[in-house]
């Protein structure tokens, strides 16, 4: 009787075809499902998010047509305002800390002598009152605008459902009230004339109010005073402009295609489920995607470039059975439990540390927040290295041993040949491991979810390496934590599309450079 195999290759004979290509076949169709599922992602992707750009196109349209526009002129001056009084309330507590610490008084002594700038910074905030006031009374003005044109396109909604189902007489029931933006928009762009009187007395009250600042004892924190009033001189200098843009403001502008664009690909905020206006700009989120996959790589470069050349290069044979298993077993950790680990254990590690005093010239040190770009770099770190180290080993590996030979022939020590042979001539094969292990950790998940912290905010740059222990979200954390509270179809539905579409040519693009230095490598090579 014959065996299973000789019965194969009869069949495979009576199709025509010979085992070679029975294998190229299977091989070669496991290519093509690949391509295809690469092919449906794409496509998935772009059909998901496409409208986006129209319904966010709607949603500025909405926003300038029912006033909110108009109002934010106003709303942005006071939140200028507050910012002052933020520099103003920090003044204050340095002025305690020299009362405390270099004077040597009690809390409460500094308390009763900050009396007098408790009093002048009282002041400096109250002068905001009245534009408050009229900022608040517009906000209402335009948000019932807003509400309103929203029942009518339920409304619009509802009738058109009705239709569908052929209930055409329920669907004649159904009230539409019409918005003439026009008139609802009279009385908000009519307090145009109150809001000048309010400008001129508020600046005249804040000048005032600046230059009558208390004096203070020490040349660095006058210094800052003075730079304080010099704020409030150029933040009063703007208040023309912001009249001549109220008084230039039209609600019947056309929102242009590109703005919806650039609004999500240069916006600095993603703000859903608002009661004023949602947002959703890509900044933030890159932003903090970029800055995590940094602070990891910085970490995960040397550690596994540097034990690949160990390895590789160093190492004995007992040294290479113990330490390649240990490092490439790191990549079984499911990234969840290392979340839970930097959320339990590594954060507070790091908090604990950074509040040592003898680290207190690390920037960023000492800081709070437990959950930061730090802690998710960290964790990230350990799930690169797995990927740098395999990778990079290869390229040595495929380094001629005719290189490393004619090196020690012309008198060179191992430590030389590694580091001008045999780094070099795999450089570039390190650098395609380097950016496969960016394109690792950029697409991570689970780990800056749960230890990145979660602010969706672009960093402050201006703290230097401090940056690392701010908070941040990522593209991935926002897509996992709000695709499931979202509404199918919606506007915020095909934002969360948008950003996946991003991350995903964003990896494609890293992996491709990858694979391009790998090829021109194995071409020099060979």
């Amino acid at each position: 009787m014959p065996s299973d195999f000789a019965v194969a290759k009869r069949r495979l004979r009576l199709l025509g075809l010979t085992g070679d290509d029975a294998i190229k076949a299977f091989f070669g169709g496991n290519a093509l499902v690949s391509v295809v599922v690469l092919l449906l992602i794409t496509i998935f992707l772009f059909r998901e998010g496409v409208g986006f750009f129209g319904q966010n196109r709607q949603n500025l349209a909405i926003y300038r047509q029912a006033g909110l526009e108009y109002v934010e002129f106003i709303r942005a001056q006071q939140a200028d305002h507050i910012a002052l009084t933020r520099s103003l309330a920090d003044l204050r507590l340095r002025y305690l800390t020299c009362l405390t610490e270099e004077r040597q008084m009690t809390l409460a002594a500094a308390n009763e002598a900050l009396a007098g700038f408790d009093d002048y910074a009282g002041k400096f905030s109250d002068t905001v009152e009245p534009l408050r006031g009229l900022a608040t009374e517009l906000t209402e003005m335009a948000t019932a605008i807003k509400t309103k044109f929203l029942v009518t396109q339920d409304q619009k909604e509802a009738r058109r459902q009705l239709l569908a189902e052929g209930k055409s007489a329920e669907a004649a029931k159904v009230k539409i009230d019409e918005v003439d933006f026009a008139t609802e928009l009279k009385p908000l762009v009519g307090t145009l004339p109150v809001y000048r009187d309010l400008n001129r007395e508020f600046a005249r009250r804040l000048v005032e109010v600046a230059a009558a600042a208390p004096a203070l004892p020490t040349a660095d924190l006058r210094d800052r005073m003075t730079r304080l009033q010099q704020h409030v001189r150029d933040y009063v200098a703007g208040f023309p402009a912001i009249e001549t843009r109220l008084a230039k403001w039209d609600h019947r502008r056309p929102v242009p295609w590109w703005e919806s664009f650039t609004a999500f690909v240069f916006g600095r905020a993603w703000l859903t489920a608002s009661f004023w206006q949602d947002w959703y700009g890509i900044l933030p989120l890159l932003a903090g995607s970029v800055l995590v996959s940094m602070v990891a790589l910085m970490i995960a470069v040397p550690l596994g470039v540097g034990a690949a050349v160990y390895v590789n290069q160093i190492a004995g044979v007992r040294e290479q059975k113990f330490i390649k298993p240990g490092i490439e077993f790191i990549a079984a950790f499911p990234s969840v439990v290392l979340g839970f680990f930097g959320i339990a254990v590594l954060g507070q590690i790091l908090r604990a540390v950074s509040q040592l005093p003898g680290l207190s010239w690390v920037p960023g040190f000492p800081y709070s927040e437990r959950l930061n770009v730090l802690t998710a770099g960290c964790l990230l770190a350990l799930i690169a290295v797995p990927t740098i180290f395999t990778l990079a080993e290869d390229a040595l590996n495929n380094v001629p041993r005719a290189f490393k030979e004619a090196s020690f022939a012309l008198g060179a020590s191992r430590l030389q040949t590694i580091t001008r042979i045999v780094v070099p001539a795999s450089l570039s094969g390190i650098v395609s491991a380097v950016l496969l292990g960016l394109g690792r950790v950029i697409g991570e998940t689970m780990v800056v979810l749960l230890c990145a912290g979660n602010r969706i905010a672009i960093p402050d740059f201006s703290s230097g390496l401090g940056v690392v222990t701010q908070p941040v979200h990522t593209m991935t954390g926002i897509i996992a934590q709000e695709m499931g509270e979202v509404v199918r179809g919606s506007i915020h539905y095909r934002a969360l599309f948008v950003v996946g579409l991003v991350l995903f040519l964003l990896s494609l693009a890293i992996n491709y450079a990858a694979q391009t230095i790998v090829r021109r490598y194995r071409i020099s090579i060979g």
